[in-house]
């Protein structure tokens, strides 16, 4: 990823090229290109969540709730896929040891948080294939 053009070095297999041009303060690499530089980044990483599987219906589903605000915003995201009302989601997410998706397929499918990581674990972890052929 360069905001200068360059010859690639050898080995480089794609070589990005965020034309920017000249900064306005000469020297200052943190206004235009730092900014298309994040901008790239940040785009790369989200396409790469959302195609691992980590994002369902624009949601960052592949969350642990480790701490308060972590489960806050499980439980939100848990009343959203399951139309349960937020303080019912608390205690979902403490079945499903913490784990968002977990959680999800065992209200879905009114699964034991066994069976639900065993149907997440047979979908290589995608929630959109452990939900396949369960009821809404």
């Amino acid at each position: 990823l360069t905001c200068t053009p360059v010859d690639p070095p050898p080995g480089v297999a794609h070589c990005i090229l965020l034309d920017t041009g000249p900064e306005v303060v000469t020297g200052s690499t943190r206004m235009k290109a730092g900014t298309a530089t994040k901008l790239a980044l940040n785009t790369i990483s989200t396409t790469l969540m959302i195609r691992s599987g980590r994002v369902h219906e624009n949601l960052m589903v592949d969350l642990r709730a480790t701490n308060d605000k972590l489960r806050d915003r499980a439980a939100r995201i848990i009343s959203t896929l399951t139309g349960l009302p937020r303080d019912e989601a608390f205690p979902l997410l403490d079945r499903a040891g913490g784990v968002v998706k977990t959680a999800i397929i065992m209200h879905r499918g009114t699964l034991s948080r066994d069976d639900a990581e065993r149907r997440l674990a047979d979908a290589a972890g995608r929630l959109d294939r452990a939900l396949k052929d369960l009821d809404p």
